[in-house]
């Protein structure tokens, strides 16, 4: 199969409206009417501020716009998922039907699809599970795919994330729904039973470098979505630079969000979603 096409953006932001919000525990799904936007590759990323009462007065907004992964693409809509972590977030989960929002992208690089029939295992965390959504629905649009999806959350009320997807297997760290304990343990029953697989994993910074490790350690292939503070999301700023194996850095914005994980040392513990 050849690699997901994705149109590149322009570079302005385009004014969409709001047509609704869908409450999953402790997260918000944003879903809004983007009619023109390029078709987005999973694993995408958008730079988005709310329309009004972003970026004036003294504590109380931030200026810049925050990036979030494209969680699913539906006829003439986006949505993205949200949870209030701090003084952006929080605007926007505020957000409701009719109500404005900038957007700029899709941006970044994609996941690329399995190759040699192998499975595709993804593994998501906390808010980080968004991206995973729209490649489960890229996956199982093609005949014959195996995809098994793992995710793991703080607690029950987090954990009602995982309606986000389909047939997904829960861990908790309180065991509140599902396995109790790390969700890197349902990876390695997972790996145990066919390592033949290409493992998607995006969530807290922990996580993921215990998914690379462990990838690397049975030879199998890892593709991560980092998060790391952007002020552009295009690479001009260099804000959300990471090291790369051998030297040198690489920018989660353009050479990202998706990298394989045999191109870094370790994951850097500013560059994973919150948990």
């Amino acid at each position: 199969m050849s690699e997901w096409g994705a149109a590149p953006a322009p570079l302005e932001r385009r004014l969409l409206t709001v047509l609704g919000v869908e409450r999953l525990g402790a997260y918000r799904v944003l879903r809004v009417a983007d009619v023109e936007t390029p078709e987005p590759r999973p694993g995408q990323f958008a730079m988005l501020a709310a329309a009004e009462r972003w970026g004036g007065g003294e504590d109380e907004r931030p200026y810049l716009a925050r990036a979030f992964s494209v969680a699913r693409r539906r006829v003439g809509e986006s949505h993205f998922l949200l949870e209030d972590v701090g003084p952006g977030t929080k605007r926007l989960c505020e957000l409701g039907e009719g109500d404005g929002l900038w957007a700029l992208g899709p941006l970044g690089k994609g996941f690329d699809p399995p190759t040699e029939r192998r499975r595709a295992i993804l593994v998501g965390g906390g808010v980080g599970i968004a991206p995973l959504a729209i490649l489960q629905d890229a996956l199982e649009a093609e005949a014959e795919r195996e995809v098994t999806v793992l995710l793991g959350f703080r607690d029950r009320e987090r954990a009602e994330g995982a309606a986000l997807l389909r047939g997904a297997r829960v861990a908790t760290d309180d065991g509140s729904v599902g396995h109790h304990g790390l969700l890197t343990e349902l990876l390695a029953d997972e790996l145990a039973r066919d390592a033949r697989a290409v493992v998607y994993a995006c969530g807290p910074a922990p996580m993921l470098e215990a998914v690379r490790t462990m990838c690397a350690s049975e030879d199998v292939p890892a593709q991560l979505a980092l998060e790391a503070g952007m002020a552009c999301g295009f690479g001009a700023c260099f804000g959300c630079a990471v090291p790369k194996r051998g030297g040198g850095y690489l920018r989660v914005c353009l050479d990202g969000p998706v990298i394989d994980a045999a191109e870094l040392e370790h994951v850097d513990a500013h560059a994973g979603a919150p948990a």
